[in-house]
């Protein structure tokens, strides 16, 4: 049960994650007064690195200013399992160490996920079932079935001794999901006549008119759609998480006369997790990709990971002619039941140009209905303030024009109040909010191979910085009065070489005359020091190569003074 309230208690809200952003998600929640305050975590998601991150792919929020309540922090509790609400949870959590909390097929990967690490026997792990109740320090927490693109999605109810807040998660209003129960509408339209303080509700679709629509339709469309390649090779590109979607191609193999074939490494990982809990029970028995290869094409539907042209995913390897078992070919056709997430659109094309040059068939979401989004349009937006009427409405998991287009539309609805929150400000809920009562250190933590460091790490800026200006060194001995004994010798990475070398040669003639023009001015005194040697050098190198260039390439100098 919540404690009774202090004078000093305040209930803050904590967004580190997915406010001016879709993905990372992180969310924490504290209760007290503020050098007493306790917390919880709400997710703990990453993001995924692009062309301005090179050589990381995994990007998480940085939680500096949870490292510091440590002591403080009650336990982690997820939404779903989904990458950008629980991907970065073995990563961050050796930096926590406190309880996680999750339903059963949330636990199931979390458990996977934190076996990889090395980290199973560490993590004290609480398992809450499908619409359960805990409670942890000042908080009561009740999960409301709600409706996603993967198994278990769950709205926390947070009750305080100061008020209630509801944090939807990722949802929407699927009347039928195939999979789960529909959305528990009871349980949040008695929520709302109870009172609610303030919810803190998915933005990704804000202005999107109408309604999501249901994974049912998707389903039937599937069928349709594969009776119409009978004795053509067909597989189904979707993403692995989305449990429902998994059912409705088998199903719709199945109705086809075709078995299942799963490839890619995350779509049995999470064919496994849904077994696990009793999902995908009517699917008949799967084929291994040796089985596969050896029945008629006619017979057999692949269901792939690799919808969003992932490099390494088994799509982007079987269109690549890399997959041992797996080949597509002319007359095939593969289904892309997914959407295009932005920032992807040049992987996915260049992997279905890829598998068009090998005459096969695509088709998208854009040709047929056999896509539908997981999260909330406008309409069920609307319905979802209807039901739950909050007194405050704060906006989350969008970018900043979803978040500031959300609150109006939440005025708009009859909610009073609205604040669109930024990552690292701390809101005050109750009493009296919403108020912006601190702001904490808020960006990313990028992975880059085993390190997990701070996005502003100045190896990584260089990194960024080589990748778009290349970068020029140079060596040269000199003795102890200065003089040159050998060098300078320039090295270049980088740069375009031209036909048979032409460019490369130019640039690095200039580089050369560049460090002896350099090296020509330098006073006695300079001759002397290594250090002046290495500063007057590069500043002249850099200018050179600039006015050849046009790019602000970094210069690195090493003059090595020898006695003789």
């Amino acid at each position: 049960m919540t404690r009774h309230k202090k004078q000093d208690d305040e209930f803050v809200f904590l967004p580190l994650g997915g406010s001016g952003e879709i993905g990372m998600n992180l969310n924490a929640f504290g209760f007290g007064p503020e050098e007493d305050r306790q917390w919880v975590i709400v997710d703990i998601g990453v993001t995924f690195g692009g062309p301005d991150t090179p050589g990381v792919e995994i990007i998480m929020p940085d939680i500096s200013f949870l490292e510091e309540q440590r002591s403080n922090i009650l336990g982690i509790v997820l939404t779903h399992a989904h990458e950008d609400h629980m991907g970065a949870l073995a990563r961050l959590w050796p930096r926590l160490r406190c309880p996680v909390y999750a339903t059963p097929f949330t636990m199931y990967l979390v458990k996977d996920r934190l076996s990889e690490f090395g980290l199973l026997d560490s993590v004290e792990l609480r398992d809450v079932p499908l619409k359960g109740s805990f409670s942890l320090g000042p908080f009561d927490f009740d999960m409301i079935t709600l409706t996603h693109s993967i198994p278990e999605p769950n709205a926390l109810v947070i009750k305080t001794a100061l008020g209630t807040v509801l944090h939807t998660g990722d949802w929407k209003i699927d009347p039928s999901p195939q999979i789960g129960e529909p959305v528990d509408e009871q349980a949040l339209r008695e929520l709302g006549k109870a009172g609610v303080t303030a919810m803190i509700c998915d933005s990704t679709n804000v202005f999107t008119p109408g309604e999501a629509g249901s994974e049912e339709w998707v389903r039937e469309e599937l069928e349709k759609v594969i009776r119409e390649y009978k004795g053509a090779g067909v597989a189904v590109a979707a993403f692995a998480s989305n449990v429902a979607r998994l059912e409705s191609v088998m199903m719709a193999a199945k109705e086809n006369d075709r078995s299942v074939c799963l490839v890619g490494r995350s779509m049995k990982r999470l064919v496994g997790a849904a077994k696990s809990v009793g999902l995908l029970k009517d699917i008949g028995a799967l084929l291994s990709e040796e089985e596969a290869t050896s029945m008629p094409s006619a017979h057999v539907l692949y269901l792939c990971t690799g919808s969003q042209g992932e490099p390494r995913a088994a799509l982007s390897r079987i269109a690549a002619g890399q997959h041992r078992n797996v080949k597509f070919g002319e007359g095939d056709v593969v289904i892309f039941s997914s959407k295009i997430i932005p920032g992807n659109d040049k992987n996915i094309f260049a992997l279905q140009n890829a598998l068009a040059d090998d005459g096969v068939h695509i088709v998208t979401e854009k040709d047929r209905p056999i896509h539908v989004s997981g999260h909330p349009c406008r309409d069920e937006l609307t319905r979802m303030y209807d039901w739950v009427q909050p007194e405050i409405a704060i906006p989350v998991h969008g970018e900043r024009r979803h978040l500031l287009e959300h609150a109006r539309l939440a005025k708009s609805l009859g909610i009073k109040k609205a604040y669109p929150p930024r990552n690292g400000e701390m809101i005050r809920i109750a009493p009296n909010g919403p108020e912006v009562v601190d702001i904490t250190p808020s960006g990313r933590l990028h992975q880059d191979g085993t390190a997990i460091v701070s996005s502003l790490d100045e190896g990584l800026r260089l990194r960024r910085k080589m990748a778009y200006a290349g970068h020029v060194s140079v060596s040269l001995v000199v003795d102890q009065k200065g003089r040159i004994i050998s060098g300078p010798e320039p090295r270049i990475s980088g740069f375009p070489e031209g036909k048979n070398g032409e460019i490369l040669e130019v640039l690095l003639d200039i580089v050369e005359d560049a460090a002896m023009e350099g090296y020509d001015d330098l006073s006695q005194r300079a001759l002397k020091d290594e250090e002046l040697i290495e500063e007057k050098l590069t500043s002249k190198i850099k200018r050179r190569v600039r006015e050849r260039t046009d790019k602000r390439t970094i210069v690195e100098v090493i003059a090595h003074k020898v006695k003789t």
